[in-house]
């Protein structure tokens, strides 16, 4: 079975679903957020010149916060009692530097979006399975300093011009 058709299946009996939950269900949700991270998969894309939302992946996400508990999450000036973890959490200099984007202080990017290369990410806030395509932000064409930033799956798919 799919990814996509054990998410469907799952949604139908979300108000069941829960960190015991069967493992296949798990797992999907959990590989859905990992190709969203990595950028494999989008919540939406431009396909024929329109947007096209794909709704399991948009489910997908729902059931995670389903599946997962509060934790205290540190950072650096303040501590977050949430379910999702930060992208970049657990990196060192050469994953950053693979990575290829730049993450001023006072940014948040949820894990679980896609943050292409070349972008630089003023304080900000980039939620869960948001897409930010490669140079989308930088110090050219976009001021951000004195402003928030909030990008979010449901909302924006950001393409450089």
């Amino acid at each position: 079975m799919s990814l996509e058709n054990i998410i469907l299946k799952a949604w139908e009996d979300r108000n069941n679903i829960n960190k015991n939950s069967d493992k296949k269900i798990i797992s999907a949700i959990n590989e859905t957020l990992e190709k969203l991270d990595s950028g494999n998969i989008r919540v939406c894309e431009k396909k024929n010149n329109e947007w096209h939302t794909h709704q399991w992946i948009k489910k997908a996400i729902l059931l995670s916060f389903k599946i997962q508990d509060n934790k205290i999450l540190l950072g650096p000036y303040t501590s977050w009692f949430d379910k999702v973890d930060g992208k970049t959490t657990l990196w060192n200099e050469k994953k950053h530097i693979e990575a290829g984007f730049r993450a001023v202080p006072n940014g948040v990017i949820r894990k679980s979006a896609y943050i292409g290369k070349n972008v630089v990410l003023m304080p900000s806030f980039i939620n869960v399975g948001a897409y930010v395509d490669d140079g989308t932000i930088d110090r050219k064409s976009t001021r951000l300093n004195s402003s928030h930033l909030v990008i979010s799956y449901a909302v924006f798919c950001l393409k450089k011009k």
